[in-house]
């Protein structure tokens, strides 16, 4: 046959395509529009994720500003001011505690022998809530925070954190001192549970010792200390700490010295607190072990 009689095909079906290479291009078409909506879905539904967690984070916000803004306006009335910068307010609730720990521990009748389970999650719940935030405060946050921000940055962090610490702790530590002693109220005759009575009261008072009687005054000492240092302009160092011609001011070396002396009281007590949270962590597990045989 010559090339020139050859006739052209005038259609797809004429050349005999296979039905999967006739359709293919709506077949990808189809899949292309299923993979346009599936993804305008997704991202719809990460929007609305995403304005959802926006509107939790400003509503949240809103409300530590405004709770913020409340305890501002209360810090200027003559009640706080005489709360806040005398040493009574501070000695009557020192105390207070003190006579509530000794009310504890006075024997009783009404002492129970089994705690319900709620009382039991309360107890096991601020335990290990204090035991956790002292982890956390003495050997990750102050050790990460003090190498890694500039020393001023890392005061101002501290300065925040400080009270809030040694406040709940103290909280903390009433809360499981109490409980204990409401169950073990006719048996702090034996050394274990006198023992463990004695060092849990020991920790509460040194807590909240240091959160009426050092806090403040260290607090104090930070904001003079920082003052002082950025008109010398040092104090962006991270990790250590650099006065240069502060040295030869024998007020910043009175200021600084004083700081130290109450940051070491500080630091002291809140290793003789966790030495007696983990003693106490030492009762729980021997008591399990006895559940468990």
């Amino acid at each position: 046959m010559c090339v020139g009689t050859a006739r052209v095909p005038n259609s797809e079906n004429e050349i005999g395509f296979p039905l999967q290479l006739k359709y293919l291009p709506a077949i990808e078409g189809a899949f292309s529009t299923r993979g346009n909506m599936e993804e305008n879905q997704n991202l719809e539904q990460l929007t609305q994720t995403h304005d959802v967690l926006a509107m939790m984070t400003s509503s949240t916000k809103d409300v530590l500003f405004g709770l913020s803004d409340y305890f501002g306006s209360l810090s200027e009335t003559t009640t706080y001011k005489i709360l806040r910068h005398t040493t009574q307010p501070a000695h009557l609730v020192t105390s207070v505690a003190v006579l509530c720990i000794a009310f504890l521990c006075f024997p009783t009748k009404s002492a129970v022998a089994t705690l319900s389970p709620l009382w039991t999650l309360l107890y096991l719940g601020c335990f290990s809530v204090h035991f956790g935030a002292q982890i956390w405060m003495t050997f990750v946050s102050g050790l990460a925070l003090y190498f890694s921000l500039p020393r001023h940055t890392f005061g101002s962090v501290q300065q925040v954190l400080f009270p809030k610490y040694f406040c709940l702790n103290s909280f903390l530590s009433l809360i499981t001192l109490a409980i204990f002693l409401r169950v073990k109220n006719g048996q702090l005759g034996t050394v274990e549970n006198g023992v463990q009575a004695f060092a849990m009261s020991f920790c509460f008072l040194t807590e909240l010792v240091i959160f009426l009687y050092l806090t403040p005054p260290l607090l104090a000492l930070i904001a003079i200390k920082t003052k002082i240092e950025k008109e010398a302009g040092v104090g962006l160092e991270i990790g250590k700490l650099e006065p240069g011609k502060l040295l030869k001011c024998p007020h910043y070396v009175k200021v600084h010295r004083s700081f130290r002396k109450i940051h070491m009281s500080i630091a002291m007590g809140n290793v003789l607190t966790m030495a007696c949270t983990s003693l106490h962590l030492y009762y729980l597990s021997c008591k399990l072990c006895a559940l468990s045989l």
